[in-house]
């Protein structure tokens, strides 16, 4: 075995040296036969065989080893790599030659647990038939693979198997004890001085934690900012009522027809000090002056304009039909809002109170199961040191039992002893036999391979010959173009360069006119956008010069009510009953008729409204 054993140290040395990008394989074989004339012709055929096949199919060993690596042999050493990829390929391609007798012995010449790891994994029939043979089919053919390679692996399974299970019990006997020595040290106690007891420590205080402060009375009474909202939503209801009842009342006194004597009037005069005048909030108006100099208005400025007027006119309408339909005021709602905001109030106050005595169960029961917890941890300890001492009684057991089982074995192994000089003369006698064996069969390999190797030199120098004629042929240069001519690829929508040339200028075309076309319709939205803002500017200066008019009438009316103070009363109410304030009392005006009277003088976005409908 330690001839085997230096020869694949040997391999696996020059191996090691072996770069693939670097070195030819021919030129390192070159290399390594003449740095082993130094070695008996039978090593070096054996090395250079061995060496020449690692190369030849580095990338199928290759695939085993990494696999290998990162499956079962994560705590192999990368130094050991080459070492695998020769087993490999003696397992694979020269198991049959050698025989498994001479593959045994150099199995055995090498480390025994890494030889265990690697054909354990290696031989495994699941590898072998799943993804080992697929990564190979991807190299070479697959019916060469299963043939040639995977089916005889098949076969020396069982057999390597068995190799496997007798390397595995002798890694185990060489890891039991050895031979003891007669005599035994025993160990001596240390004469040390004996620890002082220790101190029972002092009990830790209790801490005593600090008494909350109670919850503040604030907490169950409302803030004050809320009481003072109350009281201005009450004053302002108040204030809004007496307005709302005066301006009623006002307006049926005006409505009233009254006589044109003296007493009349002093009840008039004694009513307009005792009520003054409503004032009707309207939209801010612009006067009109003939001495106004023109303002140019940009389109958003007039689009502005006269979304605002238009929105006047919508507002005015809705009005006017919530008078009309009958809107009353919002006493009852405020009344049934009151009552619910108390309600909500009344139900925070019980949630809180909930809270706190749902808080105060809580602490409670906090304190009962840290009680609780106390005395299970004690129960713990207790159950803990009774374990201890039964497993302390277990250890001391097997302690002795471990003694007895060790004296048995090491009078095994002394009994073992007797007989190896006898097993080893034997062995000698066999290895001897089988190396002769071997020898003849790698000169007849060698001279094989000799041959095969002239015949491939032999081809290789043929197929070159025939390429270097093949280059010395004379070649066309240039090519004629026809642009009418089809490419004749077999493609869809194939065409000639003159077909292509002409359908691009039709695209060109077709473009020019889609453009000519849309710039024609720009045009003409610029030209509808323009006369709808003139439409809106007209509509503006309708709405502008209704507006002057109105507050033309109004500035008369104001003069006439300061050069005659007896008259504002009879002309407001006489005014009224033109318009319709009141229904007369045998009819029902209708809606048309009424809206008039529900907004007072005409409105001056009055044009605007009947220009878009």
């Amino acid at each position: 075995m330690a001839y085997y054993g230096k020869c694949i140290e040997t391999v696996i040395e020059k191996l090691d040296k072996f770069t693939p990008k670097r070195d030819n394989p021919e030129q390192f074989l070159e290399a390594v036969a003449l740095s082993l004339q130094a070695l008996s012709p039978q090593t070096q055929s054996f090395v250079l065989e061995v060496l020449s096949g690692c190369l030849e199919y580095r990338k199928l060993l290759t695939i085993v080893v990494d696999a290998f690596y990162v499956e079962d042999g994560r705590l192999c050493l990368r130094v050991d790599r080459s070492r695998f990829m020769v087993i490999c390929y003696l397992a694979t391609f020269l198991l049959e030659e050698l025989g498994f007798q001479l593959f045994c012995n150099i199995i055995k010449s090498q480390p025994v647990d890494k030889m265990c790891k690697f054909l354990r994994f290696f031989f495994n029939p699941l590898h072998l038939c799943s993804w080992i043979k697929d990564e190979w089919s991807l190299i070479y053919e697959p019916a060469h693979v299963k043939e040639n390679w995977l089916d005889p692996l098949m076969r020396w399974q069982p057999k390597v198997q068995e190799l496997i299970n007798h390397l595995e019990g002798m890694s185990a006997s060489q890891s039991s004890p050895l031979k003891t020595k007669a005599k035994v040290t025993e160990p001596k106690e240390f004469n040390l001085t004996a620890p002082r007891p220790r101190t029972i420590p002092a009990p830790e205080l209790v801490p005593v934690v600090a008494k909350p402060r109670p919850v503040p009375q604030s907490t169950y009474q409302p803030p004050k900012e809320q009481q003072q909202l109350e009281t201005v939503k009450r004053h302002n209801r108040r204030k809004a009522e007496e307005l709302l009842l005066r301006a009623n009342i006002e307006e049926l006194r005006c409505a009233m027809p009254r006589s044109c004597g003296e007493p009349v009037q002093g009840s008039k005069q004694q009513l307009r000090l005792q009520f003054p005048p409503r004032i009707r909030k309207t939209t801010k108006l612009t006067f009109y002056r003939p001495d106004n100099v023109p303002v140019k208005l940009n389109t958003t400025a007039i689009l502005r304009e006269g979304a605002l007027y238009q929105r006047q006119v919508e507002q005015e309408l809705q009005r006017v039909d919530k008078l009309v339909d009958g809107a009353g005021d919002f006493s009852e709602f405020l009344e049934w809002q009151k009552k619910m905001q108390a309600k909500d109030r009344e139900e925070q106050l019980a949630a809180s109170e909930c809270r706190r005595l749902q808080g105060k169960l809580s602490h409670e029961e906090a304190v009962l199961a840290r009680q609780s917890l106390m005395q299970e941890n004690k129960q713990r300890v207790e159950q803990q040191k009774e374990q201890m001492a039964k497993l302390m009684l277990q250890h001391a057991e097997t302690r002795l039992r471990e003694d007895r089982s060790r004296k048995q074995l090491v009078e095994q192994v002394i009994e073992g002893q007797k007989n190896v000089k006898a097993a080893q003369t034997k062995l000698t006698k066999g290895r001897r036999q089988t190396v002769q064996e071997v020898i003849e069969e790698s000169r007849g390999l060698l001279r094989c391979r000799a041959q095969a190797a002239q015949e491939e030199q032999r081809r290789r120098c043929e197929l070159i010959s025939q390429l270097r004629a093949l280059e010395t042929q004379p070649t066309r240069k240039g090519k004629l173009v026809d642009l009418t001519q089809t490419p004749g690829y077999g493609l869809e929508g194939e065409m000639s360069i003159v077909e292509l040339r002409e359908r691009l200028a039709l695209l060109k075309e077709n473009q020019r006119r889609k453009e000519e076309e849309k710039r024609d319709q720009i045009i003409q939205g610029k030209r509808t956008k323009s006369q709808e803002l003139q439409n809106t500017v007209e509509q503006i200066s309708l709405c502008r010069a209704a507006m002057g008019r109105s507050a033309a009438l109004r500035w008369e009316e104001k003069k006439a009510l300061a050069a005659a103070p007896e008259a504002p009363l009879a002309g407001a109410a006489a005014g009224r009953l033109r318009t319709g304030a009141r229904a007369p009392p045998g009819g029902r005006l209708s809606r048309a008729e009424r809206a008039p009277a529900a907004c007072g003088p005409p409105h001056p976005t009055a044009p605007i409204k009947r220009a878009a409908r």
